[in-house]
C-alpha cells in the first residue's frame, strides 16, 4: 500500500468520529460568533487524537488553533461549523418543514465541511506519526463565516503568518477546484438619530431619522449607475423607528454590505456610501453614526497548490452512490424548479468535448458526480474569508459535491440533505483530498517552493492590510 492510500484508509478507519461530530453540529446549529456547542465536537476528536489546543484565538471564545508537529514546512487547514438563521430544517425531508420556526439551520453545509477538515487534520497527522514524517499541521478553528468573518479578524491578528500552505474546502452541487477569485466585501450599520414629535400637532418640531435612512438608500441606488460592474451594495433595515406612524421616529439602523472583486474597489465605494449617509443626515438635520461590523478581502487561488489539489480529487475519486442515495438526492433536487436549462449550460460548458446526450443525462442527474475541469479565471461571485487567509499564505481550496444538482448554498434542501449517507461520504471525500494535498506539500520541497513563487507572483510586492480598524472586534 502507496503513502496515499494508507491515508484515505486511516481516514476510514476513524470516519464514525467525524460523522458522529458532524451529525451533532448539525442537531445544535449556532450563527457567528456564538457557536459554543458546535466547536466542542472539535475539541472531543482533537483532544482524543493528541493535538495541541489554543482556545480563544483573535478574541473569539469559540476559535481555536489546534497544533502537531514542529518545524517545517507549516501546513494549515481552515474549519467552520456556523449555522445560518431562519433556515432550521428537519433532515431527510423533501419539502420546507423546519424544526423550530425561524430557528437556524445548517444551510450551507459546514457541519460538514468542519469536521472534512478535521477528519484531513487527523488524518495526516496519524500518517505523520507513524512515518516519523517532520513538519507542523494546524488545523484553524474559525467561527462566523458566514457574516462575521472570523478568519478576517484572525489574519488582522497574525494568526495564519508563517504558514507554507494553506488548504480548505466548501459544499457545493458539484465538485471543482475553486481557482477563479471572490468578492471582497465591508460590512457596516449606519444609525440615524433624529428628534421625536407628534407627527400631526407639532411635525415642524421632529427631525426624521426615518426620512434620513430612507434618503440615504434613495442616494445608494443612484450610486449604483457610477459602480464598476461587478460591484454589489445590499442593504437591510434592522431599525425603522418603530411602529407608531403618528410619531417622528428619532431612530432608525441600517445595515450595508459593500462588495467589489478588490478590497480597495470596495473600500472606495464604501467611503462614497458613508458620504451618501453624511449627505442625507445633513439634510434631515439628524445626527449620523457610522459603526464597522467586519469585511473581507477578495480570494487569492494559488496555482501549484490547486493543481495538486485538483490531481489528488482524481485520486480519491467520485463519490459511489447507491440506487437509493441517487433516488433520495433525486427527491431533494426535484424540489428546486426551472432548473434544467441552467445545469445543460454549466454541463456543456465544463464539458465540451463529451457527447451531447452523456451531458445531457449528466444535467439531468440529481448528483454531477463527474468532477468539472480545473479552470483559472478572475472571475468572482460571492465572498470569503478565506480571501484573507489567502493573503497571508499560498491557499488552495475546492468545492465538494455532494449536494443535490441544481440546489444553492443557504437553501433548505442543503439542511435536509446535511445527515445524509451522501453528506458523510462527502466529508470523507474531502478529508482525503485535503490529507492527501497536505501530504503532497510535506514532502515535496519543489511543491511548496513554487506555491511561495506563485503567492509573491500575486502579490506584486504588495501585502496584506486588514482594512478591519483595531478596534473593531468580533461580536
Amino acid at each position: 500500500m502507496d503513502d496515499k492510500q494508507r491515508i484515505m484508509q486511516i481516514i476510514e478507519e476513524k470516519k464514525e468520529e467525524f460523522i458522529e461530530a458532524a451529525d451533532h453540529i448539525w442537531a445544535t446549529p449556532e450563527t457567528r460568533f456564538a457557536v459554543k456547542e458546535s466547536v466542542q465536537q472539535h475539541y472531543k476528536v482533537l483532544e482524543k487524537e493528541g493535538f495541541d489546543i489554543q482556545k480563544g484565538v483573535s478574541h473569539m471564545d469559540y476559535a481555536y488553533i489546534a497544533s502537531w508537529g514542529s518545524g517545517k514546512p507549516v501546513i494549515g487547514i481552515t474549519a467552520e461549523y456556523d449555522a445560518l438563521g431562519g433556515l432550521s430544517q428537519q433532515a431527510d425531508v423533501p419539502e420546507p418543514k423546519p424544526v423550530v420556526a425561524g430557528g437556524n439551520g445548517q444551510g450551507c453545509g459546514h457541519n460538514i465541511l468542519g469536521t472534512g477538515a478535521l477528519a484531513a487534520a487527523v488524518g495526516i497527522k496519524t500518517f505523520m506519526e507513524e512515518k516519523g514524517l517532520k513538519g507542523t499541521i494546524k488545523l484553524f478553528g474559525c467561527p462566523a463565516e458566514e457574516s462575521g468573518y472570523g478568519k478576517a479578524f484572525m489574519a488582522r491578528d497574525g494568526v495564519f503568518d508563517g504558514l507554507d500552505a494553506a488548504l480548505t474546502w466548501h459544499p457545493m452541487d458539484y465538485t471543482q477546484v475553486w481557482a477563479n477569485s471572490s468578492l471582497a466585501v465591508i460590512q457596516a450599520y449606519y444609525d440615524f438619530t433624529g428628534v421625536p414629535a407628534h407627527a400631526a400637532a407639532a411635525p415642524e418640531l421632529g427631525r426624521s431619522a426615518l426620512d434620513a435612512a430612507e434618503l440615504m438608500n434613495v442616494g445608494v441606488q443612484f450610486l449604483r449607475e457610477h459602480m464598476i460592474d461587478p460591484a454589489r451594495v445590499h442593504y437591510a433595515f434592522m431599525d425603522a423607528g418603530g411602529e407608531s406612524a403618528n410619531v417622528v421616529q428619532s431612530h432608525a439602523r441600517l445595515y450595508y454590505f459593500v462588495r467589489a472583486p478588490k478590497m480597495g474597489q470596495a473600500k472606495d465605494i464604501w467611503d462614497r456610501v458613508t458620504k451618501i449617509a453624511k449627505g442625507a443626515a445633513m439634510m434631515t438635520e439628524t445626527e449620523v453614526t457610522m459603526e464597522m461590523d467586519s469585511a473581507c478581502a477578495n480570494y487569492i487561488p494559488n496555482h501549484p497548490l490547486s493543481i495538486a489539489m485538483d490531481k489528488n480529487l482524481d485520486i480519491v475519486g467520485p463519490l459511489q452512490l447507491t440506487d437509493e442515495e441517487m433516488e433520495y438526492e433525486r427527491k431533494l433536487a426535484d424540489t428546486v424548479e426551472g432548473a434544467g436549462s441552467r445545469l445543460l449550460d454549466r454541463a456543456q460548458a465544463n464539458f465540451p468535448d463529451l457527447p451531447a446526450d452523456e451531458v445531457k443525462k449528466m444535467a439531468e442527474s440529481s448528483m454531477m458526480l463527474k468532477k468539472f475541469p480545473l479552470h483559472f479565471d478572475d472571475s468572482a461571485g460571492i465572498s470569503t474569508d478565506v480571501g484573507d487567509v489567502s493573503w497571508n499564505a499560498p491557499t488552495a481550496q475546492f468545492n465538494g459535491g455532494f449536494e443535490p444538482q441544481g440546489t444553492s448554498p443557504h437553501s433548505w434542501q442543503w439542511v435536509s440533505n446535511g445527515k445524509s449517507s451522501v453528506a458523510h461520504k462527502g466529508l470523507l471525500m474531502a478529508g482525503k483530498t485535503i490529507a492527501l494535498t497536505a501530504y503532497d506539500a510535506l514532502t515535496d520541497p519543489d511543491l511548496v517552493k513554487a506555491a511561495k513563487e506563485d503567492f509573491d507572483k500575486a502579490m506584486d510586492g504588495g501585502h496584506y492590510e486588514s482594512i478591519i480598524p483595531d478596534d473593531v472586534m468580533p461580536r
